[in-house]
């Protein structure tokens, strides 16, 4: 999702003392001398901490002193680890992914240049490989239709009719091989199942499939995995209604007043085996929700053809350890645990305080329909995910609590789930900033969330101890629409690639993993707005974007 320019208004809250905080971008003065040196001896590339700026010229010895060759660099940059990374370019219309132990683009591909006019990359994730530098696969979303229209440029892509007919409504989930030289599009999955989304893909621990999810549509998908040129299959597919308790009424009560969530199994035509959610066939919205953007809707400040229905099925995260996948539904902060032993939806958690702690009954209607009932709704929610380990489960609360539900997510049986605390900054007041998206560090310890703040204000990353559920240090001033992070395999490190809301500033934060000490910025090109180091195994996969969004 991208930064909304629109929040709510919010209070000016005054900087409130926290266990630690670091500013990786000061304002207020010159960085300390021993600071820079720390950082360039840590071999990251780009700019550090008010030390010298590469250029053209001299990226290499300006970073480590005059004498050093781009060879002698190298292994100095090799700090990072024995990694690839792979990040999508979002309006650029396609992915990259860098060495990190030399700095170089190893390849890229744009999906203009295979006849889609109006690609926004969005969420992606990579399927394991023993070695990605000789080859892995990964699988990226993308946006497309009038959601070109919602970054405030004066764009007249719709007017020269590039938005039409198929490929300029996007939706389109590009299956994408490199080789080991260059990237290759080897399917477009839309095209092949009938089903297009836009939103997060999210893989399967066991890396035999994955999920695409879209809440434009509220629209959730289990695709097979398909490697080279095979084609990829749809496993099961649902589609997620709400009917509100007073739809009359004030806008704001059609889902603040109560309702009924209904599940649907979603069927191919018998003729042509496929189904009929191409482009933006299915949409509620014209455009998605951005970051706590649910405001938008029950406002009556989104148009769309069934804004009413909206439920914001919006991503699909999987348990690490039972083969259990929840799909979170932004505008109750809830999450519909599907199985995928006997793919039918069997529980439901609602993450806000002041709702029930208990599993919310799944009562199944007929044969491919389920309903869910909420008696209140508190507040809306987005991104979430699952410890490492399978010990629990958090759930961002967006726009009227902003804090963070925590879920014992250890039972086999997800009626048995239960929220056991709630997490809130003390940075958290008002509307702004808000908790988005998270990560863990290896051994589950500590949990990594990114705050997004107002344009064009930085967002910063708030580290929290997960044994006592209380922030132990703050990164400010990180950068601007800071989105995914990632930790490096071997625990040393946490990536957070942050965008500009895809026209300001861009880049990655690097930082330590166990001492949490600031490191350095490494460049990414373009508006990213998703990240992945590609893993080699599947251990390394539920560390990847497999459990988290």
């Amino acid at each position: 999702m991208s930064t909304d320019q629109n929040f709510p208004s919010e209070k000016v809250v005054s900087e409130i003392a926290a266990p630690q905080v670091a500013r990786p971008f000061n304002q207020r003065g010159r960085v300390e001398r021993r600071e820079v040196l720390r950082a360039g001896a840590a071999g990251i590339i780009g700019t550090i901490f008010g030390g010298k700026s590469a250029n053209a010229t001299g990226l290499f010895s300006r970073l480590m002193g005059d004498s050093a060759s781009a060879a002698e660099a190298a292994p100095r940059l090799a700090t990072l680890g024995d990694y690839v990374w792979l990040t999508p370019t979002k309006l650029g219309g396609g992915a990259q992914v860098q060495d990190l132990a030399t700095g170089k683009t190893m390849a890229w591909i744009e999906y203009w240049n295979y006849g889609d006019s109006c690609p926004i990359a969005h969420h992606l994730a990579a399927f394991p490989s023993a070695d990605p530098r000789k080859g892995f696969e990964f699988v990226n979303s993308t946006q497309g239709g009038q959601n070109v229209l919602i970054y405030g440029i004066p764009t007249q892509i719709r007017e020269h009719g590039m938005l039409d007919p198929l490929w300029g409504q996007g939706n389109q989930i590009y299956r994408v091989g490199f080789d080991g030289q260059q990237m290759n599009l080897l399917e477009n999955v839309a095209e092949t199942t009938g089903i297009g989304l836009g939103v997060h893909t999210v893989i399967f621990p066991d890396a035999s499939g994955f999920t695409v999810a879209d809440g434009q549509k509220d629209v959730v998908a289990f695709f097979n995995r398909a490697t080279g040129n095979q084609k990829t299959t749809v496993i099961d597919a649902f589609r997620f209604d709400w009917r509100g308790n007073e739809p009359d009424g004030v806008l704001e009560d059609n889902w603040f007043k109560g309702g009924t969530v209904r599940v649907s199994r979603l069927l191919k035509a018998p003729d042509t085996g496929l189904y009929d959610y191409r482009g933006v066939k299915g949409n509620k919205l014209d455009w998605e929700m951005v970051p706590m953007g649910e405001y938008l809707a029950y406002s009556g400040q989104l148009p769309g053809d069934s804004v009413k229905t909206l439920t914001g099925a919006d991503n699909c995260v999987h348990h690490p350890i039972h083969p259990l996948s929840l799909v979170t539904l932004r505008m109750f902060a809830a999450g519909v645990v599907i199985d995928r032993t006997t793919m039918e939806p069997v529980a439901c958690i609602s993450s806000p305080d002041g709702t029930t702690k208990e599993s919310i009954p799944v009562k199944k209607i007929a044969d491919g329909i389920w309903d869910i009932k909420l008696d209140n709704v508190v507040s809306s929610g987005h991104e979430c995910g699952f410890g490492p380990h399978g010990k629990w489960f958090t759930m961002t609360n967006n726009t009227r609590q902003n804090s963070m539900g925590v879920f014992d997510c250890s039972d086999r049986d997800p009626r048995n789930w239960k929220r056991v605390a709630e997490f809130k900054d003390s940075h958290w007041v008002g509307s702004t900033p808000s908790p988005f998206h998270i990560t863990y560090s290896m051994d589950g310890s500590k949990m990594f969330v990114s705050e997004l703040h107002r344009k064009p204000a930085k967002s910063a990353i708030v580290v929290v101890d997960t044994n006592t559920w209380t922030t132990i240090k703050r990164f400010e001033n990180v950068g601007v629409d800071l989105q995914t992070m990632h930790v490096t395999y071997d625990g040393k490190y946490v990536l957070a690639i942050f965008s500009g809301f895809q026209r300001l500033e861009g880049g990655t934060f690097v930082f330590t993993q166990d001492t949490l000490e600031p490191v350095g910025y490494i460049p990414n090109f373009g508006g990213h707005h998703d990240c992945v180091i590609v893993p080699r195994n599947n251990e390394e996969l539920i560390h990847s974007r497999c459990t988290t969004v």
